[in-house]
């Protein structure tokens, strides 16, 4: 009886600690330190949450740049309350006749929409999907590549959409590892603000 006295309070401490203390503390220091991060990076834009730094979005309209595909439908929900960030990928194999009709259809949703592209010229990430199907990110040539689509829409010249680029642009990390990137959202409400200037 004395043992099993001894495991039920060593039980009841250990869950106090492990469950309740450890937690509360490492929640405490987040929020102090990086309150960012431990929020979900969420982007605030003119007083509005718009999202997650972390997570993509899918853009359909001609004035704003379109990131990496996904495999789930992780946009804002239709009355624009929630965002469903689901992750998920296919998981096809470079075999699979599923991913090369996937493929050869994104090749050409992204070419209507970009005419003035061939298929050479598109960035091997904007027909690919990521692992977690998230990715915010694309490569400095996935997004000079739909400068001309959306100079046209926005009536923004195309150095200044290329300036944003590169404003938009985060090198390697360290100057050594990883590829240069820039996060869509952020890049896309820099094409808002600047059509907002021009039209005020």
């Amino acid at each position: 009886m004395n043992e099993l006295k001894k495991a039920i309070r060593l039980t009841l401490v250990l869950i106090v600690i492990c469950g309740l203390a450890y937690p509360l503390l490492i929640t405490g220091i987040g929020q102090v330190l990086f309150p960012s991060q431990a929020n979900g990076s969420v982007i605030t834009h003119n007083g509005k949450e718009v999202g997650s730094k972390l997570i993509g979005q899918q853009y359909n309209d001609d004035s704003h740049f379109v990131g990496r595909i996904s495999a789930v439908n992780y946009n804002t929900s239709t009355d624009g309350k929630e965002i469903d960030a689901t992750s998920g990928s296919d998981n096809l194999g470079p075999t699979s006749d599923v991913l090369k009709q996937r493929v050869e259809g994104d090749i050409k949703a992204f070419l209507d929409k970009n005419p003035t592209l061939s298929k050479e010229d598109i960035s091997s990430e904007l027909i690919s999907q990521s692992g977690s199907g998230l990715d915010p990110d694309i490569t400095p040539k996935g997004a000079k590549i739909q400068v001309d689509r959306i100079s046209k829409a926005t009536g923004i010249s195309k150095d200044d959409l290329d300036r944003l680029i590169d404003k938009n642009t985060k090198g390697k990390w360290l100057g050594l590892f990883g590829e240069e990137k820039i996060n869509v959202l952020s890049l896309n409400l820099a094409v808002d603000d600047m059509k907002n200037m021009k039209s005020n």
